[in-house]
């Protein structure tokens, strides 16, 4: 063996359970593996998984916070207003060096697979010629998967047709939209089955910012589920925000969640983005936008988590860290039971590697060797800290390490240190 954890703890709560590495492959995974590889790791007690996922970011469009100017309103509109004005100004470099300075982030995070969504109404597609490829220059380490995405309206950009199709020549591998920024509802819908109609004939996924509006009349997800239907994509649409479900009436959901089960709609929250932008209209109450996370579940549904956005023009704040957006979801979608958080966990690491139909992902015999130990004991503390990442690993090889996060204390009467984290049981 190349590699040996010793005494993980995995997500499924199993406990001192050792993993053999051998060739990048997860070799043997059981408690007493015996002797003989290369390297020994003790990580007794550290919660050990596989690499977080971001299903939903703009990667063209992170680190650009403050250019040309701030969103002092906190809208989406206003953020489409500033990518707008700044577009011109990105060259090629730009786009490559901030893209590759998040990587950075991404990766010491344990953050090794992300779905990006790249902007394809700019007339030069410059982010999209720049993004792929900064996907060949980190798919070592990164698995970067490109969504084509019509910012500016697929029919209401004069270009969105026809770049859309370039940006897929060029090699974007899902095909996206966004039908409620066309000018009416209805050429929404037809976005919708148009766009459907292209990953169909292509062979694609399709990843679609749906319905993220406060407005319970944006029902864009309906036209996506049945077209994803009439066309055989069952399994291979997403339908990302819908931000919209947080305001429909309850009998009109009712009718809705079954039809999104029978097309096997895979479903992306943004729990710090929805909340941060959606109810900007509202006095009080204000609704806050994150999507019927419970509801769909419960329902069975896939759900999963994204950023959506770090330091751009629709989002300030955020880090690289996609258990933010678990941590999010758990108040803000009142999943504070045991096995909700749990539920929040795996929607950013096993689900969205669903979503994105990634193969040889988990903790398998036979699964690649991509490995996070972290300083936590399990999925719940995980989310509860968002700890650090004591060792990221690719193929079975250490890509980035850090040292356990500990507190020097100088109390009276309580020297010491403490690592933050507490045992949930009580001592026997």
């Amino acid at each position: 063996m190349d590699l040996i954890l010793r005494g993980a703890t995995l997500p499924d709560g199993r406990t001192g359970i050792d993993i053999a590495i051998k060739g990048g492959k997860i070799a043997a995974l059981e408690a007493g593996i015996g002797a003989g590889a290369a390297r020994e790791i003790d990580v007794s007690g550290r919660l050990v998984t596989p690499p977080f996922i971001d299903a939903h970011f703009h990667m063209d469009a992170t680190l650009t916070y403050g250019y040309p100017r701030y969103n002092e309103s906190g809208t989406l509109l206003e953020g489409i207003e500033l990518w707008h004005d700044l577009k011109p100004s990105l060259s090629h470099d730009w786009y490559i060096e901030r893209a590759l300075e998040y990587c950075d982030w991404a990766v010491g995070r344990g953050l090794l697979a992300i779905r990006s969504h790249v902007d394809t109404t700019d007339p030069t597609l410059g982010a999209v010629a720049a993004l792929v490829e900064v996907r060949e220059q980190v798919k070592d380490y990164i698995d970067l998967q490109l969504v084509a995405f019509p910012q500016d309206g697929y029919l209401r950009s004069p270009i969105g047709v026809e770049n859309l199709a370039k940006a897929l020549d060029m090699g974007v591998d899902v095909v996206g939209g966004i039908p409620h920024f066309e000018r009416t509802m209805d050429e929404g819908a037809e976005s919708v089955r148009q766009l459907c109609a292209v990953a169909a004939e292509r062979g694609l996924r399709i990843d679609m910012h749906c319905d993220e509006s406060d407005d319970p009349h944006s029902r864009h997800i309906e036209t996506l589920a049945a077209e994803t239907i009439r066309l055989g994509l069952e399994g291979r649409v997403t339908g990302s925000h819908l931000s919209s479900m947080h305001s429909m009436d309850n009998y009109y959901v009712s009718k809705l969640i079954p039809l999104m089960i029978e097309a096997d709609i895979q479903v992306i929250a943004n729990p710090t983005a929805n909340m941060l932008l959606m109810g900007r209209h509202d006095t009080y109450p204000k609704r806050r936008g994150m999507t019927r996370v419970k509801e769909l579940m419960a329902a069975g549904l896939n759900v999963s988590f994204g950023q959506d956005s770090v330091m751009d023009p629709w989002g300030s704040l955020n880090t690289g860290d996609v258990l933010d957006a678990a941590h999010m979801a758990v108040h803000a979608g009142h999943l504070s039971g045991r096995d909700e958080i749990i539920a929040c966990f795996r929607a950013v690491t096993e689900n969205p590697a669903r979503a994105m139909g990634l193969e040889g992902y988990g903790l398998e015999i036979g699964c690649n060797a991509d490995l996070v130990v972290l300083q936590a004991a399990d999925p719940v503390e995980a989310v509860r800290l968002r700890p650090v990442r004591l060792y990221v690993m690719r193929r079975g090889n250490i890509i980035a390490e850090s040292a356990p996060e500990e507190a020097k204390l100088t109390l009276p009467g309580r020297p010491g240190s403490t690592d933050f984290t507490r045992q949930t049981r009580p001592p026997e």
